[in-house]
């Protein structure tokens, strides 16, 4: 190939009034062409800028077989259930994390009608996007139920592919069913509060509190700024802390709620009898703290 060869190298004076001898020498070895003695232009053979051309468009073709693979690769590994379908919504694809949420191996679903795989389809919000997805390449993210199984949340990206579209599936129940439990919990807050006879707050592992609401502030005869940071065992008589302390600890060590009769102290100095209820809130890897309500009870 002539562009192995150490080209040679003339100035773009000389090269205009020597056109036609240049034209010669470049079908051997390139011609640099100089300006203000600085590389400006090369001259090759035409049969060299083709062998380039097809060189460059070669690369190019490698470079992107050697993306689609990676990418093929990728969806491989996620954990996320990957679904290819063509246009007739026959299955074409599917990766592992797929096969294992349809409890079926992949060999067995390529070829297959996608209603038969996915229970809930028919009539459901998914086959109406499915449809948009086809017939308009519309996408859509959202979270189904029962798609799969009943009780079972999923989340559906809907992509469309050349072949047709890629139904991307999480399972999201866990995350649904703590959304529940948190709804749950604000309704049984709000139960509380309308009863107006019983007090709460929410104490760190230290034992501060964090918040307190009204009906316990009432009870102490302070404002929720002056509970703050107090912690809650000073709100107790002194006779009845130490009870409450390994009752809280035994609390944090077990997981399991407490019950205890103990005395409050207002700010009077009046003696207050109640019914202390002690459950821990857990975060995901460490104790949170704890709720206490305390329910006012008859002297005895």
């Amino acid at each position: 190939m002539a562009a192995a060869h150490e080209p040679q190298r003339v100035s773009a004076a000389d090269f205009i009034r020597g056109f036609a001898n240049w034209r010669l020498q470049s079908a051997r070895k390139p011609v640099v062409v100089t300006h203000h003695g600085k590389d400006a232009h090369v001259l090759i053979s035409l049969d060299d800028y083709r062998r380039l051309d097809r060189d460059g468009a070669a690369e190019v073709a490698s470079g992107a077989n050697l993306l689609q693979a990676s990418l093929a690769g990728l969806v491989e590994t996620i954990r996320d259930g990957v679904i290819l379908i063509d246009r007739g919504w026959r299955i074409a694809a599917v990766n592992p994390a797929a096969s294992d949420m349809l409890g079926t191996a992949a060999a067995a679903l390529i070829g297959g009608d996608l209603a038969t795989v996915l229970p809930g389809l028919d009539g459901s919000l998914l086959s109406h996007r499915l449809n948009r997805l086809i017939d308009h390449r519309e996408r859509f993210s959202g979270d189904m139920p029962a798609i799969l199984r009943p009780r079972q949340w999923l989340r559906v990206d809907l992509v469309p592919v050349p072949t047709g579209g890629a139904i991307i599936l999480r399972d999201v129940s866990e995350t649904m069913e703590e959304c529940a439990a948190g709804d749950a919990r604000s309704a049984l807050l709000a139960a509380v509060e309308a009863d107006g006879g019983i007090g709460h707050a929410r104490i760190t592992v230290r034992e501060t509190v964090e918040t307190a609401n009204e009906t316990l502030t009432t009870m102490v005869g302070v404002d929720a700024a002056a509970i703050r940071r107090v912690r809650f065992s000073a709100l107790l008589a002194i006779g009845q802390r130490q009870a409450f302390v390994e009752a809280l600890e035994s609390v944090f060590r077990t997981g399991e709620p407490a019950r205890l009769a103990s005395e409050m102290i207002t700010r009077d100095g009046a003696v207050l009898p109640v019914t202390l209820s002690i459950a821990e809130v857990r975060g995901p890897y460490v104790s949170d703290g704890a709720v206490i309500l305390a329910t006012p009870r008859a002297a005895g």
